[in-house]
């Protein structure tokens, strides 16, 4: 089972909507996928019609239940209406738990625990994180095995890049582990100077980290959400689809290539 988490200290990157993208496009490949939502805003959760304030059974479970010593990740995994795809919710509670927990030990690795109970059940598993450092940030480093960082193709995107590796750094150091990183430009506009030139120098800061492609602008991102159907599953011919079957294939080469350079250590 791979696991791997999505990221970003700026909002509104593509996110939520990378995880889902890449999700169905697993699914379509006949993978078992599970979705995690750790984001208290819950954009996946209510990606997949469930209200983050009222939802029963959620991503916070695992933490109350990890309190009693009686982790049980399979009873707050939800099913979606398509085949091989499931999720586990955010609840708006999330929000309190650096206040309830920062301290106690044992609860940066919740979330790795969870995912060992269901090793076994899914092909990948896709970590949505919060757009802050913090508990819940801290969990989704432990247990991945790369991050993806979508970085919106304008200047502004940058400085947000800049603190996530910073802050991916930090961790590094306390955990003594590396974490490896992809970079994904997205909502690429090839009109616009601006995404272009950010393009650029994300290509020339970030050239061992980055990925080669881009997710372009493409409205029927926003509608597909709406309808609450991942694009890969509902278009999967569409630009925005194509796009993220390219991603997949390109991460799943890196991987390969990791396994293989580990291997000749």
């Amino acid at each position: 089972m791979k696991i791997w988490a999505t990221a970003n200290q700026k909002g509104g990157v593509g996110k939520t909507t990378s995880a889902v993208t890449l999700a169905g496009v697993m699914q379509k490949r006949g993978q078992r996928v599970l979705l995690v939502d750790l984001d208290p805003h819950g954009s996946l959760t209510s990606y997949f019609g469930e209200d983050p304030d009222s939802v029963d059974k959620s991503a916070y479970d695992l933490y109350q239940q990890s309190l009693k010593n009686a982790l049980n990740t399979k009873v707050v995994i939800h099913k979606t209406k398509f085949n091989r795809l499931d999720f586990i919710p955010a609840s708006s509670a999330l929000a309190t738990l650096d206040r309830q927990l920062g301290a106690k030990d044992g609860m940066g690795l919740v979330i790795k625990k969870a995912m060992e109970q269901i090793q076994d059940d899914y092909d990948f598993v896709i970590i949505d994180c919060p757009p802050m450092l913090g508990l819940l940030m801290v969990n989704a480093l432990a247990a991945c095995e790369r991050l993806l960082i979508p970085v919106q193709t304008e200047f502004l995107a940058l400085k947000g890049l800049e603190r996530m590796v910073h802050t991916m750094a930090m961790i590094q150091k306390a955990r003594k582990q590396q974490v490896c990183y992809s970079i994904i430009p997205t909502f690429f506009d090839q009109r616009l100077k601006a995404s272009n030139e950010t393009l650029k120098t994300l290509r020339s800061q970030y050239k061992e980290n980055i990925w080669h492609g881009v997710i372009p602008i493409d409205t029927q991102f926003r509608e597909a959400s709406q309808k609450g159907i991942p694009l890969s599953i509902e278009r999967i011919s569409c630009k925005g689809s194509r796009a993220y079957s390219h991603l997949l294939d390109f991460l799943l080469e890196l991987d390969e290539s990791t396994l293989s350079v580990a291997g000749d250590i």
